[in-house]
């Protein structure tokens, strides 16, 4: 991914782990004494650019990961990836993505999960996902994902009302929010329903599947 190899934090991480690796072979081949001077550089090489390392690359991993390109590159996202960057697009997710508020991190800010661990709870689902990709659907053909692969637990409507207060004025003089809004607070009603702001995702179930159960991700077989 272009983050990867543009990104300060990719470069800083390389670059202590060649000094860190060139440290230790260095070491090993000549085995100088244990002096003062020796002892310093092997701190270097064990101790403080390792951990640069691994704290500059788990930086730059969490960025690289919130980015749209990272997830469609599951086979059964590319068409969620390739809609978002459609500019004639008008699904719910499109039209998130056209704005500079979403960017091309449209896809982590509206599926994390907020408050003061969002980002940590939001990561661990997101393993959770890499782990029934690659167990349970990662040979799955594009048709069968789209009848059989659902999202794991229904859209929260607080994740819209991170910026959709539902408390404003504009958004009350809308006569279906103001009659609606008690049922949208307690979950009762998706705003990404078919009868409000439309499915997030429209092309993703096709309309013979309609009438077929859904089924979690971790119940999919390829």
């Amino acid at each position: 991914m272009n983050s990867l190899t543009s990104s300060p934090l990719a470069a800083i991480a390389l670059v202590f782990a060649v000094l860190s690796a060139l440290i230790l072979v260095v070491y090993l081949v000549r085995r100088p004494p244990l002096v003062r001077a020796t002892k310093l550089w092997l701190l270097l090489g064990l101790g403080v650019f390792p951990v640069t390392v691994a704290l500059s690359g788990n930086v730059q991993g969490f960025e690289a990961t919130k980015e749209r390109e990272f997830c469609g590159s599951c086979h059964v996202m590319g068409l969620h990836q390739q809609d978002s960057d459609d500019p004639n697009s008008h699904s719910l997710a499109a039209r998130h993505a056209r704005n500079p508020m979403f960017g091309p991190e449209n896809c982590y800010v509206c599926h994390a999960d907020y408050g003061m661990f969002g980002t940590v709870v939001t990561k661990a689902g997101g393993m959770r996902h890499v782990y029934y990709y690659y167990t349970e659907y990662h040979h799955t053909p594009l048709d069968e994902a789209k009848r059989t692969i659902h999202i794991l637990k229904p859209f929260p409507n607080h994740n819209c009302m991170q910026c959709h207060s539902t408390k404003d004025d504009l958004f009350l003089a809308v006569r279906d929010h103001k009659g609606a809004l008690d049922d949208v607070r307690s979950e009762r009603v998706s705003c990404a329903s078919e009868g409000c702001h439309g499915l997030a995702h429209p092309f993703w179930k096709p309309e013979e599947a309609t009438a077929e159960k859904p089924r979690k991700a971790e119940e999919v077989k390829p």
